[in-house]
């Protein structure tokens, strides 16, 4: 699951446990788990307690996975690849593609955009 996703299913107060499926294999890049804590530090003190519950939920449910050597190797290719047919991408939405390339997962985004002609990264529908 990106950033974006999150934030949308906490814009509607989604829980969690309606988002994600009991046969799901869920989990968030480091990455996501890093902009969602900076959520929490700008948000104004009137929405700071229910992002900051928000996240601590995501946190508690969600494994975190690493950036180690395997999504360097991958978001290295994606790097390349996107350097290659002149279609920058945001550094985060690339960790995030490379965590599921890398882990064999797809990616959960609420604006597939970012992630959309990435080689070996497949959505989520």
């Amino acid at each position: 699951m990106d950033t974006a996703f999150l934030v949308d299913a906490e814009r509607h107060a989604r829980d969690l446990d309606a988002v994600i499926g009991d046969d799901d294999d869920v989990a968030i890049a480091a990455v996501t788990a890093a902009e969602l804590l900076v959520g929490v530090l700008l948000a104004t003190e009137r929405h700071r307690p229910a992002r900051q519950a928000f996240v601590d939920e995501v946190l508690d449910v969600l494994p975190v996975l690493s950036y180690d050597a395997g999504v360097a190797e991958a978001h290295a290719a994606l790097l390349a690849a996107t350097r290659q047919a002149g279609r920058p991408r945001g550094a985060h939405d690339l960790i995030i593609a490379a965590t599921a390339r890398a882990t064999g997962r797809l990616v959960v985004t609420a604006d597939p955009r970012g992630f959309a002609d990435l080689p070996q990264v497949e959505l989520a529908d």
